[in-house]
């Protein structure tokens, strides 16, 4: 049985609370050289990292995250404290002085710091209500996430796959189209949204989305057999 990238990251939070850091820096590893970490899993990889003494790679899991989510506080605050412990005082004030900045405002009528607590709340819930089979409700909890968090794709492309399994592939199209804008090397994303297109009828950019996913990864399982689909639909 497949694990879903999801999976794999509460998994690497549990090793994380019992202080098994090599263990979660296992599993967060392959979700990235997988494509399939986004911001929470590189903030949680690069925590994981600092935690066993390894800075530089700390350092560059927290850049990522911040690439990909550039107002994640937590991100912001752990590389202030690896920077500050290496002794570039001046990188770990900026550092702290951006985390300040974007822990004020408000999102949704919600102050940003608890809005993105709030979001992955809703997270949470989304994914307790989808092992419970209610994928409704899953979808409508990812969408209160997104309200307070619209900058995390990876809750963004959670509910493109929910969307899909209800067989809701226009409203999946939507999402999904979203997160490869911001996250064009995912080649998971990818695959979604090219399954999202296929089964909404739009078989021209199914086919172009798997192309580019096997021109960068030829060996790519679900690419390959996405495309197997289309050609046995006459979508070639």
């Amino acid at each position: 049985m497949e694990v879903s990238a999801s999976q794999q990251l509460e998994r690497a939070k549990q090793h994380f609370e019992l202080t098994d850091y090599h263990g979660a820096i296992v599993l967060l590893q392959e979700l990235v050289d997988e494509g399939k970490a986004f911001a929470d899993a590189h903030h949680l990889l690069g925590l994981c990292l600092h935690l066993v003494g390894q800075a530089e790679r700390a350092l560059a899991s927290f850049d990522q995250a911040l690439k990909l989510n550039p107002r994640y506080v937590e991100a912001l605050l752990h590389r202030g404290v690896v920077l500050a412990e290496q002794g570039r005082e001046d990188e770990a004030s900026a550092a702290f002085q951006a985390a300040r900045e974007s822990g004020t405002g408000e999102r949704a009528g919600v102050p940003v710091h608890h809005a993105d607590k709030l979001a992955n709340l809703h997270a949470d819930l989304a994914e307790a209500y989808a092992q419970a089979g209610s994928l409704t409700r899953a979808v409508e909890q990812l969408r209160a996430a997104l309200e307070l968090g619209p900058a995390f794709h990876d809750l963004r492309y959670r509910l493109g796959k929910y969307l899909l399994d209800c067989g809701r592939s226009l409203e999946a199209r939507e999402e999904l189209e979203l997160v490869v804008a911001a996250r064009p090397g995912s080649t998971e994303a990818r695959c979604a949204y090219a399954l999202a297109s296929y089964l909404s009828g739009d078989v021209l950019t199914a086919r172009e989305h798997l192309d580019h996913v096997l021109r960068e990864r030829p060996g790519h399982v679900r690419a390959r057999a996405y495309r197997d689909l289309v050609e046995r639909a006459g979508g070639v």
